[in-house]
């Protein structure tokens, strides 16, 4: 599959999970540290809460694209939220995984309208592209 970017992000990791991260262009500057659930301190970020952001703010902009590919779907209330939940762990197979659970709240949308537009997000969402097929998202309208 061929992607032709109309926007790439640039940032840098030095020390892995007890480092630091930089997006140059924006100045977010983050020192990182792995949870206390890992072994480390929690006094920093670390990149599934990164991912969590991403993520969830990513999802509110491919449900919001969604209506203006189709007329049919509700719209967007103004107070949507969405809350990622990402965790990771050790695979049966080895190594480590990820899992997902995005919360979507869709305020004023009666729930079949609301599930509607969020399988047409999951399907637009380049987040949901990318782990679709290797990470289990969840999805639950709250």
């Amino acid at each position: 599959m061929s992607v032709n970017p109309i926007y790439t992000a640039s940032a840098k990791a030095t020390g892995g999970r007890e480092g630091h991260a930089t997006v140059p262009a924006s100045g977010l500057d983050l020192t990182l540290a792995p949870p206390t659930e890992m072994g480390g301190s929690g006094k920093g970020h670390n990149p599934e809460q990164l991912f969590a952001a991403g993520y969830a703010a990513c999802f509110i902009g491919a449900m919001q694209f969604a209506t203006t590919q189709d007329d049919s779907l509700a719209k967007v209330p103004a107070d949507v939220s969405v809350s990622a939940d990402v965790g990771i762990g050790p695979r049966e197979a080895g190594g480590f995984g990820l899992t997902v659970a995005l919360n979507i709240s869709l305020p004023g949308v009666d729930a079949e309208a609301a599930q509607t537009l969020i399988e047409a997000g999951h399907k637009i969402c380049p987040y949901s592209n990318a782990v679709r097929g290797n990470v289990e998202v969840l999805n639950t309208l709250v």
